[in-house]
């Protein structure tokens, strides 16, 4: 029997799920190995009957905490997709103001306040509400990480995740550090699973795919006074993907 596997969306701009729309005719080999019952964006069926959750988005009201927790409850795994799901992504930018004042300055003086589809609190990743079995990163997804997940959990698995940083993937496509270009690149502490797709398109990481686990502090301070920089600077450029994260604190 093929795994059911369901996707679900909150606060976010649903391009993960495009991501997966656009694997075309290679989501026919997902389709072999899982059966899809629910994706709202490539299909009009629905079904609760399912052991796999996919979670694209962030968690921005009460009635998202309530349908995240009974999605939890029918998933045997829940994963968490994307930024937004797994560490809050741009979302959590907003949490620097108090809830009222953004939708105050969002919203303007509309009569808002019983309306339970305005009733926003601080942003929340989805582990900050359920229990998270995995995550798959980025801001969008990578496809060929999705499709690794997707596969070892079909076959009974542990998907692998890398833990360390972006800069291994940078070295292995003998890209020119971005420091040395007069960039401020998260490399250092960002997870890597992306190809280091940013630098290696001259672009420095932005940290979408969240703070590793365990930096290597002694080098990051290391790049640091190399390059004449602070970590005031590293705090406040890490905010636009990981704010609130702990390293941020």
């Amino acid at each position: 029997m093929k795994p059911k596997v369901a996707f679900f969306d909150f606060s976010s701009c649903e391009g993960c799920q495009l991501q997966i729309a656009n694997l075309e005719e290679e989501i026919l080999d997902l389709i072999s190995i899982v059966d899809v019952v629910s994706f709202r964006e490539v299909m009009k069926e629905h079904s609760d009957n399912y052991e796999i959750a996919f979670i694209e988005g962030s968690i921005m009201r009460p009635m998202d905490v309530t349908r995240l927790r009974n999605i939890r409850e029918n998933a045997k795994i829940l994963v968490a997709l994307g930024a937004c799901a797994t560490i809050g992504g741009i979302n959590k930018i907003r949490n620097q103001w108090p809830a009222d004042e953004v939708k105050k300055e969002v919203y303007g003086d509309a009569d808002i306040k019983d309306n339970r589809y305005f009733d926003a609190f601080q942003t929340k990743a989805i582990d900050e509400v359920v229990k998270v079995d995995y995550y798959i990163h980025g801001c969008p997804i990578n496809r060929d990480e999705f499709k690794h997940v997707v596969t070892s959990l079909a076959l009974g698995k542990e998907p692998i995740i890398p833990n360390y940083p972006v800069c291994v993937e940078c070295k292995k496509n003998e890209n020119i550090c971005m420091f040395e270009k007069g960039e401020f690149c998260l490399g250092p502490i960002t997870g890597a699973g992306c190809g280091a797709i940013c630098p290696t398109h001259r672009s420095a990481c932005d940290g979408c795919r969240g703070i590793i686990s365990k930096p290597e502090v002694e080098c990051v301070m290391d790049i640091l006074k190399r390059y004449d920089l602070t970590y005031e600077e590293l705090k406040s450029k890490s905010k636009l993907y990981n704010y609130s994260r702990e390293a941020n604190k």
